[in-house]
């Protein structure tokens, strides 16, 4: 049986659900420290203006370091308003985005008291959605010793991610492909929305 570990990811990247539908068991680390710029509270979309990045907000914590289970969801600036209303800008015009919007828009109507159980929530009706079947659990302690698993934790992040020579993008139909070209590895509702039930294929 071969084993990924994995950060947990606010509507992960299209590499993150990847490792879903191809490893036989997924773990997913949630007493890993919650480190700013990941995948943990933000997704990338494609818009007009080229790729935009939304961000969760969250609530402070005291000291340096928090478990990412221990990480609360904030209430600040609007935000689930703010980030339906951009992925209606963004994807309002896209195949898929009537058929999915009812699966979706619930996650920002919702109230979630912390982020790790928000993006399980997420994670879990993505798969449903695609139809993938991943075997998904969540680490009981911090992971430190990986042997015999496959470490992606420093591999799927925004910024200077460690190299993953399993992952190519492939490209795909994008709505502002011919302005932008193909933007490779955004959040996987980039590739929902634009392929529909062709997305498993992609990944």
């Amino acid at each position: 049986m071969t084993t990924a570990i994995l950060s947990a990811a606010y509507f992960g990247p299209v590499q993150w659900y990847q490792k879903l539908n191809r490893y036989d068991r997924c773990l997913i680390e949630c007493h890993d420290h919650y480190i700013k710029q990941t995948y943990r509270n933000r997704c990338t979309i494609a818009t007009t203006q080229g790729m935009q990045t939304l961000s969760v907000p969250i609530e402070r914590y005291d000291g340096l370091k928090c478990a990412m289970r221990d990480i609360r969801v904030s209430d600040h600036g609007n935000w689930r308003h703010l980030h339906w209303n951009a992925l209606m800008s963004a994807y309002g015009e896209s195949p898929f985005f009537e058929y999915y919007a009812d699966d979706i828009r619930p996650f920002f109507e919702k109230r979630w008291e912390f982020l790790f159980d928000f993006n399980m929530e997420i994670t879990f009706k993505m798969c449903e959605l695609i139809d993938i079947r991943p075997t998904i659990s969540t680490t009981d302690t911090y992971v430190a010793d990986t042997a015999g698993m496959h470490d992606f934790r420093d591999a799927i992040r925004p910024k200077h991610p460690l190299p993953d020579e399993q992952f190519v993008p492939t490209p795909y139909y994008q709505v502002y492909r011919q302005k932008h070209g193909f933007l490779p590895n955004l959040s996987v509702l980039d590739l929902l929305f634009n392929e529909g039930n062709e997305a498993v294929f992609y990944l």
